[in-house]
């Protein structure tokens, strides 16, 4: 995926900051805020690594799950003409409307 850092198995989106001319990692699935800026990949690694570790340290600290935990379910919002041909593409194949969302997320992030 484009624009993800693993880190120690922790996935972190990296963005670039033009204001600052830093990068910037962001760690997702965390419990909380885990953020760190640098001016090279190299360097990103090291303070995406420190930040890690101190959240870790944290929790627990804390008695707190670092990580968070996902239903498998969220709501979407659409145009209703979406909806509605999303809906039609669905039965035209033969899936739910859930099964024609969930391969369509599946290929976005495999591309």
């Amino acid at each position: 995926m484009n624009n993800i850092m693993i880190i120690d198995g922790h996935r972190a989106v990296i963005q670039y900051d033009p204001d600052i001319e830093m990068f910037r990692g962001e760690f997702t699935g965390l419990n909380g805020g885990a953020d760190f800026y640098a001016d090279s990949v190299a360097a990103l690694r090291q303070e995406g690594e420190a930040s890690l570790r101190v959240f870790l340290e944290t929790c627990r600290e804390r008695g707190i799950e670092p990580r968070k935990s996902y239903s498998g379910k969220f709501q979407v919002r659409l145009p209703p003409e979406l909806h509605e041909s999303a809906v039609d593409a669905a039965m035209a194949r033969g899936e739910s409307l859930n099964q024609f969302v969930a391969h369509a997320i599946e290929h976005e992030l495999s591309a």
